[in-house]
């Protein structure tokens, strides 16, 4: 075992001990769990919201789309930053309806908006079911990381297993808490492992930084355009849209506790703020993947630029730290989203007549789904290569009826809200994997959300056409009496 792998095992059980470490006292209903006790400081907020949006793609994804697709990676940066505006106006109603309503879940909210546990249900499985490709990103990716850094495909797929059981053992022990405690270590290990990344990069390149987009400039202009196959500006245009409502609105069901739990409505407003700082950070892979392109062969898998060019660079123990840093970026977002599909699973959809069951629930759906992500990882990773492709796409579907949900008033019917979102989530489904249909560059998701509104609005003139009807009835029925 070389000193690049030794770093990496013990950086992650130290993750996990940060978390553990987290726990104050036993949790004996699910609501302490989820979202503690809804007194979460500025601070502690920052760091969960954070934690839970710059992930194994902060990593990995920028600088291999930058290596592939130049410019383009910058889409990224751009529905990050929309993001946080629209959080700034969402967030902190989203709390005060929390708050006011005992929400634990994002199914709650569309439970009492709407008054219809069906439409909970529904929601509770749409977010379930497309937040799980994401967690089983989370993994893989963290697996990638292991056997880039080491060279180990072995050593990668043990990485997996340990990190994945030593996740699910501090959300289990420490709940909301743990992921707070480590998110504080997440965000200090990547700014570090990004700098140690970017400054080995720079010395190797001729002219540093600077020289590489000079060269780029020269030798591969089309980098620095919207021009490349696949990712021209009609990708960047509806992919930083479909992003920005998927992140903004609130359709991610594990974007939700950090919410619910915060303190006030202004540690929420000043996070949205502030948050946008981190786009200097996420700068630092797009000049990695820049860098890849005058130093890697182009034949490269665009996912292992990073980690390649680390190992290229840096002695073995400034290797170890960078992936223990992409580690740490992988192990926060998926105790985040396992919060986020067990919780949706066991309050909403098998909802148990105790807290203490509901708990337990609770706890056997966070072990039921990490070991699926992690089964699939391990023997078919490419079996939801797919499917990820629906995470954002999908969760917009939901869009609609939360922005309708949000308003002082919810003037939209559940039953019009229900079938746009199944018909969106159809319609998504159908462009996805349906073949035959070519819809160019433009994002399959904004399709679907544009079919989606069309039967929403339908939808809902039509049940509003009936129970005028059946008002009218019912005075005329009245009228008649008196």
């Amino acid at each position: 075992m070389n000193a690049t792998m030794v770093i990496t095992v013990l950086g992650i059980v130290v993750i996990a001990l940060v978390g553990v470490s987290g726990r104050r006292a036993p949790s004996r209903e699910l609501g302490e769990w989820t979202v503690g006790k809804r007194r979460f400081s500025t601070f502690t907020t920052w760091f969960l919201q954070a934690g839970e949006s710059f992930t194994t793609f902060s990593f990995l994804g920028l600088a291999g789309l930058a290596f592939g697709a130049g410019v383009a990676a910058s889409y990224a940066l751009c529905y990050l930053a929309i993001n946080f505006v629209l959080q700034y106006f969402t967030a902190p109603r989203m709390r005060e309806l929390g708050l006011r309503g005992g929400y634990l879940t994002q199914a709650d909210f569309f439970v009492d908006r709407y008054r219809s546990p069906l439409l909970g249900k529904v929601v509770a499985v749409v977010g379930a079911v497309f937040l799980l490709p994401y967690l089983q990103l989370q993994i893989t990716g963290l697996g990638m990381i292991v056997q880039l850094a080491t060279g180990s495909r072995t050593g990668g797929n043990w990485s997996m297993v340990l990190a994945t059981v030593l996740t699910v053992g501090f959300v289990l022990w420490s709940g909301i808490r743990g992921i707070a405690r480590v998110a504080y270590l997440k965000d200090a290990l990547m700014i570090v492992g990004l700098v140690v990344l970017v400054v080995g990069v720079a010395v190797s390149v001729h002219g540093g930084i600077s020289g590489t987009f000079t060269t780029i400039r020269d030798a591969h202009p089309s980098l620095l355009t919207l021009d490349q196959e696949g990712y021209d500006s009609t990708f960047f245009v509806t992919a930083v849209i479909i992003s920005s409502i998927g992140g903004g609105l609130g359709t991610m069901a594990h974007l939700w506790p950090p919410v619910l739990a915060a303190g006030s409505g202004r540690s929420l407003r000043s996070n949205a703020v502030w948050l946008p700082l981190y786009q200097i950070a996420l700068g630092i892979p797009v000049i990695v993947g820049f860098a890849g392109v005058l130093l890697l062969s182009k034949d490269a898998a665009p996912n292992s630029v990073a980690l390649t060019l680390a190992g290229q660079t840096l002695p073995g123990w400034l290797v170890g730290l960078v992936a223990v840093a992409a580690a740490s970026a992988a192990m926060v977002p998926s105790a985040a989203i396992v919060v986020g599909i067990s919780s949706l699973l066991s309050r909403n959809l098998f909802p148990a007549r105790t807290a203490r069951a509901q708990l337990r629930t609770n706890h056997v759906c966070v072990v039921a789904a990490a070991a699926l992500a992690l089964v699939l990882g391990l023997l078919r990773p490419g079996l939801l290569a797919d499917m990820l492709l629906l995470t954002y796409g999908g969760l917009t579907q939901l869009a609609p009826a939360i922005v309708m949900g949000l308003a002082k008033r919810v003037r939209l019917g559940a039953v019009p809200a229900l079938l746009g979102i199944v018909a969106g989530v159809a319609v998504l489904t159908w462009l996805t994997f349906g073949g035959g249909v070519d819809v160019g560059t433009v994002d399959t998701g904004l399709i679907a959300l544009g079919v989606n509104v069309v039967v929403t609005v339908v939808a809902q003139v039509l049940v509003g056409d009936r129970r005028a009807e059946r008002e009218r009835a019912v005075e005329a029925v009245g009228a008649g009496v008196g």
